[in-house]
């Protein structure tokens, strides 16, 4: 059980409680379910609070938010923690480590091993990551520890990638095709011409770059996205014959450094609870950074700002 507690705003004065947790972001499914609990909602430390109670300035409303959901398996495996609180857990997942268990991938996951972290401490909870990571791209993950912070940051992530891809790439421009599943059992992505008649399956996609430095046939390039298709970075590449090196399921030769050659360097949200802006780096690891160095105007290899 968490308990998460919100002073009334002069703003919200007057209000029902139940218009106060709609505009703080609380989902009409976790108000009825509080509404079920004994001491689920509390104003002002009372043992009962209803949805149609009003609220002054300066009340504090407290939510008892339920753990609900499968928890994974506790499996060990060493991570990089970045930031964590009693709402967020911000993680900087290697390139080797796939995000949830699969029919492929049982206990060697990012969720047992944030499981397993979150055991240690005495915390059991549901894995909720806000977005994902496919297995071969490394960086952070923002992972959520309780239902409130997932509703409140899902799709509210904004992430900054870096990527190495074949091909040549100078200055800046965005990617607009719709991706479409061309093998039902497979999770390969293709792309079509935006303009292209719609069949269902869908999805309009697009992917902004700036190149950063060029060498021998490889571009160093700042990405962000517009939408979160699956394998959307890497299908965008690839239609346009400069997949990423290492990512031999989009026609790259393969390479003996782990995984495709992408990475989550940054992550800015706000914070589920404060709302406060929350900013987070990470390095690329160790065999991304090696050739990203190597290239002119790339001396540096931490995140840079994005204007």
């Amino acid at each position: 059980m968490t308990e998460l507690q919100f002073t009334v705003l002069p703003e919200e004065d007057g209000r029902l409680i139940k218009q106060v947790l709609r505009m703080r972001g609380v989902s009409v499914r976790l108000t009825n379910h509080l509404k079920r609990v004994p001491g689920g909602m509390r104003l002002n430390n009372d043992a009962v609070a209803r949805t149609v109670d009003p609220v002054c300035a300066g009340d504090v409303l407290t939510l008892c938010i339920p753990e609900d959901g499968e928890t994974p398996e506790a499996i060990e495996y060493p991570l990089d923690i970045v930031y964590e609180d009693g709402d967020v857990l911000v993680v900087n997942k290697p390139p080797t480590l796939p995000m949830h268990p699969s029919h492929n991938h049982q206990g060697d996951t990012l969720a047992n091993a944030v499981a397993a972290y979150l055991a240690g401490k005495g915390v059991r909870a549901a894995f909720r990551s806000a977005g994902r990571l496919d297995r071969g791209t490394s960086g952070l993950v923002v992972c959520c520890l309780h239902s409130y912070a997932a509703s409140r940051l899902n799709g509210r992530v904004e992430k900054i990638y870096y990527a190495l891809a074949h091909g040549e790439y100078h200055g800046a421009g965005t990617f607009r095709n719709v991706i479409y599943r061309p093998f039902e059992n497979r999770t390969l992505r293709a792309c079509r011409d935006y303009e292209t008649p719609r069949v269902p399956g869908d999805e309009s996609a697009v992917t902004h770059w700036e190149a950063l430095a060029y060498r021998g046939g490889v571009s160093y390039l700042r990405l962000w996205l517009e939408t979160g298709r699956t394998h959307q970075i890497r299908a965008h590449f690839a239609h346009r014959g400069t997949p990423l090196l290492g990512d031999d399921l989009y026609g790259a030769p393969a390479r003996e450094e782990p995984g495709h050659f992408l990475h989550c360097g940054a992550v800015v949200f706000a914070h589920p609870a404060t709302g406060e802006t929350m900013r987070f780096e990470a390095e690329m690891p160790e065999h991304m950074r090696r050739i990203a160095e190597k290239m002119p105007c790339a001396s540096t290899c931490r995140p840079p700002a994005r204007a």
